[in-house]
């Protein structure tokens, strides 16, 4: 029997505190995906990462959760480059990573933050605000009052977009059942659930994540959902530039900022960063 050692970083941390835990393991070239499975489920975090060599890029990174693999996970991307920059294995500069999302850039800034690219969005179905407040506790209307659509978007990994009034967000009463049928059904990962602030504050949005149908009831810090939110408000408001809040009702909180590059009024780059703080190493025992 062997070990692994996994790093626990707090990715989207503020000032070293909340953020969103992902396991990290490097030199994974190795593992099979039923190790990385095993791994992952022992780690016990939303998503673990697996960093091997690539011919196609700098890095290739696999991400579970404890239940499957996902395509692309942006607070484990976060936690990859953070921790490669901590320990001195990478310096600050531009990299790319091979992902089952496709190859993505990373920025590692001289701050140690990270800043990464994620896919240009793909829009999918909308839905209505009948079919998706039963699953959140709320009535229709509160949903429906604020005009905006509720729809599922992609950056990398599908989530539905669900905008609730300002006030709302904390007194969702969430049923993780409903809502993972709901996502097999649609073949999507997971409900973000947003309401926009008031102008003066700090953050763009405040945010909560659901995914239970891969084995997440809920989530402090996503940045793939993030960066899919920033394409619907450029979408709806016009926003090039947005930071979002998401923890806040785990007592977890996490800052996301967002970024897109839009030229003669075509969204070229769809960019989420923020920063990583280490929380510990682990050893997890494997057959």
């Amino acid at each position: 029997m062997s070990q692994v050692d996994v790093y626990l970083v707090r990715a989207f941390s503020i000032s070293g505190q909340g953020g969103n835990l992902a396991g990290v393991v490097l030199h994974a070239d190795a593992l099979t995906d039923l190790q990385k499975q095993s791994i992952a489920k022992q780690v016990g975090v939303s998503e673990t990462a697996f960093v091997s060599q690539s011919d196609k890029a700098d890095f290739q990174l696999a991400f579970f959760t404890p239940t499957v693999d996902v395509d692309f996970c942006g607070h484990a991307t976060l936690s990859v480059f953070w921790l490669l920059r901590h320990l001195q294995h990478i310096s600050a500069g531009s990299y790319q990573q091979e992902t089952k999302a496709g190859i993505l850039a990373v920025e590692v800034l001289l701050n140690g933050d990270v800043l990464m690219s994620q896919s240009l969005p793909i829009w999918s179905a909308e839905f209505s605000a009948e079919d998706i407040a039963p699953m959140l506790g709320l009535q229709p209307q509160l949903i429906a009052q604020s005009g905006l659509p509720i729809q599922a978007v992609s950056t990398g990994l599908v989530d539905v977009m669900i905008p609730v009034p300002y006030g709302v967000l904390d007194c969702l009463e969430v049923d993780s059942d409903a809502i993972t049928r709901f996502c097999q059904q649609h073949q999507c990962v997971g409900f973000h659930v947003f309401e926009m602030n008031p102008p003066e504050a700090i953050y763009t949005a405040s945010c909560r994540n659901f995914a239970p149908a891969v084995g997440i009831p809920e989530e402090s810090a996503t940045g793939s959902s993030n960066g899919a939110l920033a394409c619907y408000l450029n979408r709806h408001f016009g926003y090039q530039q947005a930071i979002f809040e998401q923890g806040r009702a785990m007592k977890m909180p996490s800052r996301i900022m967002t970024q897109l590059i839009v030229d003669n009024g075509e969204l070229t780059q769809v960019k989420v960063g923020g920063e990583g703080a280490f929380s510990k190493l682990i050893s997890i025992c494997m057959d």
